[in-house]
């Protein structure tokens, strides 16, 4: 038997109008990822091979990213145009879609694996690692267990072609200098999610001074606050993940050091940022 409710649906007939009394916009169907203007223009256009796999990424389908790879792969498909033009174009279209906040953390995650899965592939197929745009070491502070800032850092990093070097979390300040000594870095960054923490980010700048590193160390996280940071030379605060690639490419490209990154943050990554307004 059919309920009052039921009754009163099948009395309406003229939707719109409904929609127009309550200020209702109707927008039709939601638009796939890939349709997103900004993604429509970071994509391969042409469907085949890379399309395929930068959508793989795109939707963050580790599995299919593999298999898809490892068939291009035996095809005889270039290595290194399938990272280059195919799982890079895929994660830029999920950090297109994550700084605009239509993707999230889990989004990026899944993304993230698909795309570093895809490159393990293509690496063991050339027999090295890729070329990359420079090193750069990231760890979580000595005393901190909480990593995600951290693994966020590591994802942007490796999808701009960055060869980020992970020490993991609670990582001992005497170690990020020996990781640095090591790696010659362009950049190290330090997160820490504790203030009981934060304390370290001087640490490590006070032995890389003593072992007469200048390195630029960017230094973030859940509690760290841009006045703190400043007030330890050879840093700057870092407020997004994304930021990074962006602070990278200033240093390496540019030549920017720590003091003009402090002055021009806003400028070099592109963006309003209310710390540094």
């Amino acid at each position: 038997m059919a309920s009052n409710l039921d009754k009163l649906y099948d009395k309406i007939t003229d939707y719109d109008k409904i929609a127009i009394r309550y200020n209702v916009k109707i927008e039709g169907p939601a638009l796939k990822p890939e349709e997103d203007p900004e993604v429509v223009d970071i994509l391969p256009q042409e469907e085949g091979t890379l399309r395929t796999i930068a959508l793989d990424v795109l939707y963050g389908d580790k599995d299919k990213c593999d298999e898809d790879t490892a068939k291009a792969l035996e095809s005889g498909e270039d290595p290194l145009n399938l990272i280059n033009e195919g799982l890079m174009k895929g994660m830029d279209g999920v950090s297109a879609l994550y700084t605009k906040g239509e993707f999230f953390l889990p989004d990026l995650m899944l993304a993230g694996d698909a795309m570093m899965s895809g490159v393990a592939l293509c690496e063991d197929k050339l027999g090295h690692k890729a070329d990359t745009k420079a090193p750069v070491v990231c760890c979580a502070v000595e005393g901190d267990p909480h990593d995600i800032g951290k693994n966020l850092i590591l994802m942007f990093l490796n999808a701009n072609g960055y060869d980020a070097i992970d020490l993991g979390r609670d990582v001992p300040s005497a170690d990020v200098v020996k990781a640095v000594e090591e790696n010659k870095p362009a950049l190290v960054t330090a997160t820490a999610l504790m203030t009981t923490t934060m304390t370290a980010f001087g640490k490590i700048v006070a032995l890389l001074q003593e072992a007469g590193i200048d390195t630029p160390v960017g230094c973030g996280g859940g509690a760290v606050r841009r006045d703190f940071v400043e007030e330890t030379p050879q840093t700057f605060y870092g407020v997004e993940a994304y930021h990074v690639p962006k602070l990278a490419d200033a240093i390496v490209d540019d030549g920017k050091t720590w003091e003009d990154i402090r002055n021009e943050y806003a400028d070099i990554v592109g963006e309003y940022v209310a710390a540094y307004s």
